[in-house]
């Protein structure tokens, strides 16, 4: 079936979608829409080159690096492949220090201290992610990625100019349908519409405190197609074909995993997260502000659940953490995750392998998405696209020596 309408496009052996609506493909200049997150801290240079070498969009986090480490970690990078990367940021306002809150804090976590055997009065809380600002829009200047993200909104108007100029693709992420108008209306060329089963710090920006009115991921999705008209990115909760195939089937054009790449060999995740990990039920990760100031989403810990989820003197993010690294340095020796923040979403717990697999195993979400979205076209033709769509099933399992689904 090769009707101009169908979304699906056959290139050889790749078989890969280049055709979506509101495709994402061109945009970026990718081959396969699907999208690694910057998981701060998890990503390495090596998961980005698998993925990118696997058409897919790596995303290299940099808000926490200082512009010599960040250029040094890009040109790793770009040493072992020329396919587009994205780079991240952090876009928060660098916080207000307030002493009072601080003390109030350090008297909170003043128990766990006492019972590791730790001096009562850490150090004072530095600024361990500093805020967007000039520096970051130089260095983007010189090292020139295809794609920029930013999360927690956009920085002020004359560096997004900046950003601009330098000749990448911007993209940020929405909570609400009003965040997203918000973006397009700043010049995004897409939008990622962060449900609330994400892992990780939710990327709200406009009403940052009302946590209990997020959306999940498969309402927020339609609901902020509809109001703009730039391309949207589905993230939350998908972490298989399956997840990715009910994103495009509600019009996402490409997905963003985050999750689904956190067990991956190249993450930089330790045994005792991955069994965490591993462990957990959907419905044992929450939304908690302890670990940084800000809400994101963990694998329930004990400090968790004995200050939390929503603690009420916790330090502007991201200040809150330096008074737990101790405690953290403490316990993890001892197998213990009581003071470890366990990034991790609601899907489904991923198994072990490489960052390239994990691609592949995805694809078969946005194959499937898209022969479905074939038939829809033309019913007429609908019993040659069951034939189809079996053999793309055999083709998509003999080639990521997966079952079929």
């Amino acid at each position: 079936m090769t009707n101009s309408k169908s979304p699906v496009s056959q290139t050889g052996a790749s078989n890969k979608m280049i055709a979506y609506p509101r495709s994402i493909i061109e945009l970026f200049g990718i081959e396969v829409p699907i999208i690694q997150a910057p998981m701060l801290g998890i990503v390495t240079p090596s998961m980005i080159v698998r993925v990118a070498e696997a058409g897919a969009l790596g995303s290299l986090p940099l808000s926490n690096l200082s512009p010599e480490e960040a250029r040094s970690t890009f040109s790793e990078i770009r040493r072992q492949t020329s396919k587009p990367i994205n780079v991240n940021f952090l876009c928060h306002e660098a916080p207000e220090r307030d002493p009072a809150c601080e003390d109030a804090w350090v008297q909170c976590l003043a128990p766990y201290y006492a019972e590791f055997g730790l001096a009562s009065d850490p150090s004072p809380p530095g600024v361990l992610v500093p805020a967007f600002g000039s520096a970051h829009c130089a260095l983007l200047e010189e090292i020139k990625p295809e794609v920029v993200s930013f999360h927690f909104g956009l920085p002020s108007k004359h560096l997004l100019d900046r950003v601009r100029k330098a000749g990448a693709k911007m993209v940020s992420s929405a909570t609400t349908v009003e965040e997203a108008e918000w973006l397009e209306e700043a010049g995004c060329d897409a939008i990622i519409a962060q449900g609330l089963e994400a892992g990780g710090h939710r990327g709200t920006f406009l009403h940052r405190d009302k946590v209990e009115a997020q959306v999940g991921t498969m309402a927020l999705v339609p609901q902020i197609l509809d109001a703009v008209k730039v391309p949207v990115i589905a993230a939350g909760g998908i972490s298989d074909p399956r997840g990715v195939a009910a994103a495009f089937a509600l019009g996402a054009s490409a997905v963003q995993l985050g999750t689904a790449f956190l067990l991956c060999a190249e993450a930089n995740v330790s045994s005792l997260y991955r069994q965490a990990v591993r462990a957990a039920r959907p419905e044992q990760t929450l939304i908690t502000n302890v670990f940084t100031g800000r809400p994101a989403r963990v694998c329930s810990t004990r400090i968790v659940r004995e200050l939390g989820p929503i603690a009420t003197h916790v330090p502007a993010f991201p200040l809150a953490g330096a008074a737990l690294a101790p405690l953290r340095a403490a316990s993890e020796p001892h197998g213990r995750t009581d003071f470890m923040p366990l990034w991790c979403g609601q899907g489904c717990a991923p198994e072990p392998g490489t960052s390239s697999r994990r691609v592949d195993q995805m694809a078969v979400g946005t194959t499937q998405a898209a022969l479905v979205a074939a038939t829809q076209d033309t019913p007429a033709n609908f019993d040659q696209a069951l034939v189809e769509i079996r053999q793309a099933r055999h083709w998509t399992s003999r080639r990521n020596g997966i079952p079929r689904v």
